[in-house]
């Protein structure tokens, strides 16, 4: 395994700047954290302990994700949000020749166009991450959220 701190760091600084990233609504830039050949989905506690692969929102290529961002800014009519992550450390669970995986604790809080905070999901992102020239890239990221109960303004990704 190379160096674990190390690791550790690089997948830490992946997830600020992936945060950041959806932060600052800077959401065309969101599929660059992935691979070409990626998985994002998101799901719920339940459903991944019952091994159920549907998923709430499901991409398996970046130009799909650049296709919910496009969707999202000309198509989609949603009131105006913004969301603030807090991640935990990650955990880095393995390391293999098909690169490495992680967990890490989140929660999102909301804020509506009328300033209004609130706790819109906690959970854990499941990570694959591919390493190229010292940057983690997602091979794979499964957002798990804690509860089963999903807002409907789910616009932005997790």
């Amino acid at each position: 395994m190379k160096n674990l701190q190390n690791l550790t760091f690089m997948i830490a600084r992946a997830q600020a700047d992936y945060a950041r990233c959806i932060d600052d609504d800077r959401l065309e830039q969101w599929p660059d954290f992935f691979v070409e050949d990626c998985l994002y989905k998101i799901t719920t506690a339940d459903s991944q302990r019952d091994g159920l692969e549907a998923g709430i929102v499901f991409a398996n290529t970046r130009a799909m994700l650049r296709d919910r961002i496009s969707a999202l800014r000309e198509a989609n009519i949603y009131e105006k949000q913004a969301y603030r992550h807090v991640l935990g450390m990650p955990c880095v669970l393995d390391e293999n020749a098909g690169g490495v995986r992680s967990e890490t604790a989140f929660f999102v809080v909301r804020i509506m166009r009328d300033g209004t905070s609130d706790l819109f999901a906690t959970g854990r992102y499941l990570d694959h991450y591919e390493i190229q020239n010292e940057t983690a890239l997602l091979k794979e990221r499964i957002v798990v959220c804690d509860s089963s109960r999903i807002d409907t303004l789910l616009a932005i990704p997790l």
